[in-house]
């Protein structure tokens, strides 16, 4: 396994892969604050955080293995080289792990307080049963020829699918109404900067190794900040240009009849201003 070349470049990238861990670790606190501020997920898109947590969950399952495996990493090696490093550092593991626990909090969270009649879509439901029953069916086939490389990129493939379509209910739910009320813009926020420091993190590694296989070979790494980047810049777009200064305008559409607490009172509110 190969070992870094230049000391102030393996210092960076140590600072900028914690840097992406406290950026993206933070980035779920702000949502789980607004919900228990507003005492209300309304505005906040279920299927999202569904999604979310299949998300974390598969790259949970890749990033461990391949970081504490010596048969996976060393199936790693064969493939890409042995003079290659392991492309999975421990703030990996320790943000998966995170956001795995707090994504679970969050959907705690939609399931005790208001929600209007916002529910979970038969799409999303769908879409997380599939995954998990192909994932299964994956591991299978891996025991007999102990392909475990293969099978953790089959969860890395799911984890980039799951980064991809994630983002898209929320984004069509803050365009059906015109704001961004109760999605919180702090998340998108760090959640950028967490974006931007992964992939830093990843182009010193190349830079020191003078070699790029470092994106290729943990492509899915790859993939995660440059599509969660530009879903966090069409988000800021929403809430500072398209949307800015907008409120939720509440409708009997949106008011469950179970509720009780009017969802005007949480509209009028000053807390439910996005944290």
């Amino acid at each position: 396994m190969a070992s870094w070349n230049s000391i102030p470049l393996e210092i960076t990238y140590e600072v900028l892969g914690w840097a992406a861990f406290i950026s993206w670790s933070i980035s779920f606190y702000p949502q789980v604050i607004l919900n228990f501020r507003r005492k209300s997920v309304v505005g906040l898109n279920f299927d999202f955080v569904v999604l979310n947590l299949t998300k974390h969950s598969s790259y949970l399952i890749y990033n461990a293995t391949l970081y504490f495996s010596s048969a996976v990493q060393k199936q790693y090696l064969e493939k890409y080289g042995l003079g290659q490093m392991i492309p999975v550092a421990a703030n990996d593991v320790a943000f998966s792990i995170h956001a795995v626990l707090l994504t679970a909090i969050t959907l705690y969270q939609i399931a005790i307080y208001e929600r209007g009649n916002q529910k979970v879509s038969k799409i999303s439901i769908g879409i997380v049963a599939a995954v998990w029953l192909g994932a299964a069916v994956c591991v299978f086939l891996a025991l007999p020829s102990h392909s475990w490389l293969w099978l953790i990129s089959i969860f890395n493939s799911i984890q980039v699918f799951m980064t991809v379509i994630k983002y898209i209910p929320q984004a069509v739910m803050n365009f059906l109404r015109k704001n961004t009320d109760g999605f919180s813009i702090g998340n998108i926020l760090l959640d950028f900067s967490g974006g931007v420091a992964n992939y830093a993190q990843m182009a010193v590694q190349s830079i020191d190794q003078g070699s790029w296989v470092n994106f290729y070979g943990n492509i899915g790494k790859t993939l995660l900040s440059l599509i969660s980047i530009f879903f966090d810049l069409l988000f800021m777009g929403q809430h500072y240009v398209l949307y800015r200064g907008k409120r939720a305008v509440i409708t009997p559409k949106i008011i469950s009849k179970e509720s009780s607490e009017p969802l005007v009172k949480s509209s009028d509110d000053p807390v439910s201003e996005n944290v």
